[in-house]
Order: C-alpha cells, then sequence, then structure tokens
C-alpha cells in the first residue's frame, strides 16, 4: 500500500502530467513553502532547494525530458562563464555562437524534425525517417529499450527555457549581468518552477539580482499574492476551461454542425478563452513566486484594451514581445536599417512558405516583395528607415508564427499580425479625409462584389469595411467639432473595439490545427478557416439565435462578465485588489476558501492542460 503510494506521489504519468489546477500541486506547494520557510534566511540552501524541488516538478510534468532540462542547465552555466572569462571580443563572439547554435538546434531538433523531415522529402524525394537520438542514447546508458526511437515529443516549456538561457548568454555578452557563479543557483534561475512551464520568459537582468537577496514578504505583498493566485484559478477553471470544453472546442471541431451565430461566438469566446488560460497560469505563477519572495514580471496588461496590433502586442504575452524584440528585432536592424540577418530571414520564410504551401510562387512573391523594398530603399533614402523597420517588423512577426510550430497556418497567423501592424503605421500617418475616401472606396468595391460575386468571403469583408469606415467617420466628425472630448472616447472605444474584432479573426488560423503535426495542421486547419468563414458568411436564420442562447445561456454569460472584466477601469482593478489584500487574515481565508469552492463547481470534465502546451 505505501509502495503503491510513493509511486503515484513520485512516478511520472503521461496521461497525467502536473497542472496548477490540481490539489496535487498545491499539497505539493504546501510541503515545499513549509521546508522553505526553515530554509529561507539560508540563500545557497534556499536556492539548492528550490532548483531540486523545479527539477523534480518538471519531471511531474514531462517525466525524462528532464533531461534535457538539466543539460541546458549544465551547458548554458558553463558557456556563460567562458564567454565572460574570454580575453578578446572575437573569443566572446564565438562562445556566444556555440551557445545560441547549441541552444537553437536543441530546440529545432523536438520541434522541427518532422518539419525538416518533411522539407528533405519534398524537395529531394528522398524519405528521411525521424530517429530520436536521445532515446537512443537513454537506451544505450539503461543497457534496455525504454524509449521510443523512431517518435519525437516537444518537451514542455522547451521554448521558454530555452529563450532564458540565450537571455543569459547575450546578457553576459552585452556585459548586463555578470555570470553566476554557482552551478545550483544557476539552475534555481533557469528551473524556478512557478514559470517554468509557463512564463513569463525571465530576463536574467531582472532575475538573477533577486536570487542574492534576502527573504521579505510584507503582510500586503503577501494578500496581493494570494489575489494572483485566486484571480489565475478563476480565469484559467472558470473561464477558459468551462467555455473552451462547454463550447469553442465543440464548434472549431465540427464548425458547419454549428449556425454562422454559434461559429462567430465560438471565435470570440476563443480570444476570451485562449487570454484567461495563459494570463490565468501567469497570475498563478506570479502569486506563488511571490509567496517565496520572488517577483516575476507583468506578462499581460489587459490585451484587449489596444487600439491598434502594434499596442496590442506590447500588452500581450509582454516577456515573449520584448524578447523578440531585444534578441530578434533590434539585432535585425530595427527600425533603422536592413542587415544580413533581415535577408537571412527573408530567404528562409521563402524556402519555408513555398515548402509549406507546395508551391514556388510563393517563394517568388515573397523574394520580389523583398526586392522591391529593397530597391526602394536605394531610390528613396528619405523613406529607407520606414521600409527597412516594416521589414524587420514583418520578420519578426512571421518568426514568431514559426514559434508556435511549423505549419503554414501559423506563418499566415503571425503575418496578419506583422502586415496589420504595418498597416497601421500608414493608416495613421495619412490625412483623415484621404483615409475617408480610400475606405470608402473599399467598402464599396467589398459591396459590389458581394452583389455580383456572392460568397461568404465577401459578406464578412463587407462588414469588416463598415467597421473600419465607421471608426473613420467617427474620427472626420471629432475633426470637424475641434476635437469635443465625447468623440474622442468614443474614437478610442472603437479603435478597441476594431482591433479586437481583427486580433480574434487572425486567431481563426492559430487555433484551427494547432496541436497537430505539420502535414495534418495544414489541412485541417485550412478546411476549418473555410468553414468556419462560410457559416459566419453564409445565410444565417435569426429566429434561432434566441434559442441558441437559451441553450448555451451560462456560457455566453460568462463570455460577457469575462469581456466586462477584462475591461473594467485600471484604477477600479487596483482598488479591489488592494482591498482584498488588506483583508484581515481570518476573512480572506474565508474569501479564499468559499472562492476556491465556487471555482471547482465549474470543472464539467477532467482538468484541462496550459493551452500552450501544445506549442
Amino acid at each position: 500500500m505505501l509502495l503503491e503510494f510513493l509511486k503515484d506521489t513520485f512516478a511520472f504519468d503521461p496521461n497525467s502530467p502536473l497542472l496548477f489546477t490540481q490539489l496535487y500541486f498545491w499539497v505539493f506547494f504546501i510541503f515545499v513553502f513549509a521546508i522553505f520557510s526553515f530554509l529561507h534566511n539560508k540563500i545557497l540552501m534556499r536556492n539548492a532547494f528550490l532548483f531540486f524541488v523545479s527539477v523534480f516538478f518538471y519531471y511531474k510534468t514531462s517525466g525524462w525530458f528532464t533531461l534535457i532540462l538539466i543539460f541546458a542547465t549544465f551547458f548554458n552555466y558553463i558557456d556563460g562563464f567562458l564567454i565572460h572569462k574570454s580575453k578578446t571580443d572575437g573569443k566572446k563572439l564565438t562562445w556566444l555562437i556555440v551557445g545560441l547554435l547549441v541552444n537553437l538546434l536543441t530546440l529545432s531538433y523536438f520541434k522541427y524534425s518532422y518539419f525538416f523531415s518533411d522539407m528533405i522529402k519534398d524537395l529531394l524525394g528522398v524519405e528521411l525517417p525521424v530517429f530520436n537520438a536521445f532515446a537512443w542514447i537513454g537506451n544505450q546508458l539503461a543497457g534496455a529499450p525504454y524509449f521510443s526511437v523512431d517518435q519525437i515529443l516537444l518537451p514542455v516549456g522547451i521554448s521558454f527555457y530555452t529563450f532564458q538561457c540565450i537571455s543569459y548568454l547575450m546578457d553576459i555578452f552585452r556585459k548586463r549581468v555578470e555570470p553566476v557563479k554557482n552551478v545550483l543557483n544557476f539552475g534555481f534561475y533557469v528551473t524556478f518552477f512557478p514559470q517554468l512551464v509557463a512564463g513569463p520568459i525571465v530576463r536574467a537582468s531582472a532575475f538573477i539580482p533577486q536570487i542574492y537577496k534576502k527573504y521579505f514578504l510584507s503582510r500586503k505583498q503577501f494578500g496581493i499574492a494570494m489575489f494572483w493566485i485566486v484571480n489565475g484559478m478563476a480565469k484559467k477553471i472558470i473561464l477558459s476551461d468551462y467555455i473552451a470544453v462547454n463550447f469553442v472546442d465543440r464548434v472549431f471541431e465540427n464548425p458547419t454542425m454549428f449556425t454562422g451565430f454559434e461559429n462567430l461566438v465560438a471565435l470570440f469566446g476563443y480570444s476570451l478563452q485562449v487570454y484567461a488560460d495563459f494570463s490565468g497560469y501567469t497570475d498563478i505563477a506570479i502569486g506563488t513566486a511571490m509567496l517565496m519572495g520572488f517577483y516575476l514580471p507583468k506578462n499581460f496588461d489587459s490585451p484587449y484594451k489596444a487600439t491598434n496590433p502594434g499596442g496590442f502586442w506590447k500588452r500581450w504575452h509582454i516577456s515573449l514581445s520584448q524578447w523578440l524584440q531585444d534578441y530578434l528585432y533590434i539585432p535585425l536592424g530595427g527600425n533603422r536599417t536592413a542587415s544580413v540577418g533581415t535577408y537571412a530571414c527573408i530567404l528562409t520564410i521563402s524556402l519555408v512558405g513555398m515548402i509549406l504551401s507546395g508551391s514556388i510562387w510563393v517563394a517568388v512573391a515573397v523574394l520580389s516583395i523583398a526586392l522591391i523594398v529593397t530597391i526602394n530603399c536605394y531610390k528613396y533614402p528619405e523613406k529607407k528607415k520606414n521600409l527597412t523597420s516594416n521589414m524587420n517588423r514583418l520578420n519578426t512577426m512571421l518568426l514568431g508564427g514559426l514559434w508556435h510550430g511549423a505549419s503554414w497556418n501559423f506563418m499566415i497567423w503571425g503575418g496578419l499580425n506583422g502586415l496589420g501592424m504595418i498597416v497601421y503605421r500608414f493608416w495613421k500617418d495619412m490625412n483623415v479625409w484621404i483615409r475617408t475616401f480610400a475606405i470608402s472606396l473599399l467598402t464599396l468595391f467589398c459591396l459590389l462584389m458581394a452583389k455580383f460575386f456572392p460568397a461568404p468571403f465577401w459578406n464578412i469583408a463587407v462588414i469588416w469595411s463598415g467597421i473600419i469606415w465607421i471608426g473613420t467617420l467617427i474620427r472626420c466628425i471629432y475633426n470637424l467639432l475641434g476635437g469635443k472630448s465625447e468623440m474622442k472616447t468614443l474614437e478610442m472605444c472603437w479603435a478597441v473595439f476594431q482591433t479586437f474584432v481583427f486580433i480574434t479573426w487572425t486567431r481563426l488560423f492559430f487555433r484551427a490545427g494547432s496541436n497537430l503535426n505539420p502535414a495534418e495542421a495544414n489541412e485541417k486547419a485550412w478546411n476549418t478557416a473555410k468553414d468556419m468563414v462560410a457559416q459566419i458568411g453564409g445565410t444565417w436564420d435569426f429566429s434561432l439565435i434566441p434559442d441558441i442562447v437559451v441553450g448555451y445561456w451560462n456560457v455566453f454569460i460568462l463570455i460577457v462578465i469575462g469581456m466586462i472584466i477584462h475591461w473594467f477601469p485600471v484604477k477600479f482593478k487596483r482598488w479591489y485588489r488592494m482591498n482584498f489584500a488588506m483583508l484581515p487574515l481570518w476573512l480572506m481565508a474565508i474569501v479564499v476558501a468559499f472562492a476556491t469552492f465556487i471555482v471547482y463547481q465549474f470543472v464539467t470534465a477532467d482538468l484541462q492542460q496550459f493551452i500552450y502546451f501544445q506549442f
């Protein structure tokens, strides 16, 4: 009996990885926190303890993939020292390149092996079976075939800790941080369990100084930490899991089985689901880390309040957006110039696009656009900065799409977001009357196409262009009235609505086939997108809507409540967060217990994994 209990407690179950929402995790955390309370002032022992605890946590989520994490920890620890100790800039750069190659090749091996195998098959006609070298090494060491060598699975959170290690090496090279002198301290930085599998991506310059500080937690900080934990649990289980299981997943799996209205609500519901899931996990990570005296960066800032696509990405997954900006966008040249890396990215994207689409014309189109931009940069030097910054911005978003997975639906998603950012930059610099004329022509064109060439796509295009036209009209009225505050507020609200609609529609490609291998994902994404567009843009039977609303009243109410809370003013959110934090401890305990009870009443199926586990 005892042996069975110990086995269940310490063994990895691939069918039930450790989740923040499981009772097991909170028992685990209470046990860890109890021991931590005795070690909190002994910094090295505390950090060593949290390092080993974090390794165990990762083992409970990923099994033997823990060896990859340990390898990454020791390799980057050594490489960081080699970069720091090198006497010349050339040697520093050499060790940096070695570190980048090892990290990126390890990530690519697990994440893109099937993609490269398919690419070689398509280009050369050579069948290259995938071989799991790590599994083979494990079998050789164990002396038995424990691991499958003909299948490569993606380790949970590998993108997060790989990016974290890369930022550490880059910051040492740039002399922003000193290398961590103890491998246990460094292991703690890389593996810290609250953010290990869900982010946020923690910069070395922001977190490493914390590992040497003595523990401190005020009464107010304790209350705020408890608020973030409860808030994250509510987001994850009530909003994300309940909406997904009871509505969104059903519609995306079979769009043609549902009406256009249901498809549209599911699409917008997914925007709330993915936000509530990711930010909920982040909130729990921030809260648990704060209880132990460590502070993780904010990863979400009410992203659906953004008034443009660029503003959205400054509010969404902030740690990744800033990482891409500092370690990809700026090295490519940023808003200054195009670099060798810029054109290398263009060639890579062209090749990938050609392979994923199966058409050489995709590569020709991408390269032609790049050539036109390059010629214009030299012909019109005054426009070079703007053109190259947009090219770098689009490269960054396309590569960000590929980071999520090697399938064209992710490339389309990233490309659409990049184009949205570029178009907005041109749009905001236009004279308001030119804007009005341009969008009026576009709306008229869509109306004519919808009339003479009826198709669901054109029906949607009419509505989308009409939304932009109304926003432009509001701006015109605002200018004519001499800048009345009421119209300014209305303009801002409409800009938020436009941005939310745009981001939601790009996620049609993000969601479809996201948990499948590239070959399946391409076909699945296309069919799902086509079917949902056909349903949403087709003829609606409005008489069915009341029955649909009644049938899904609980889901629809949660979607509405979730969005209302999201759009609450920042001051109001800070007010109720601070009031919760300052409650008497006995009253806070009652509120937490009651909230936990309510949260778990919404569990209608097995607890859902963190949504980004699929990436």
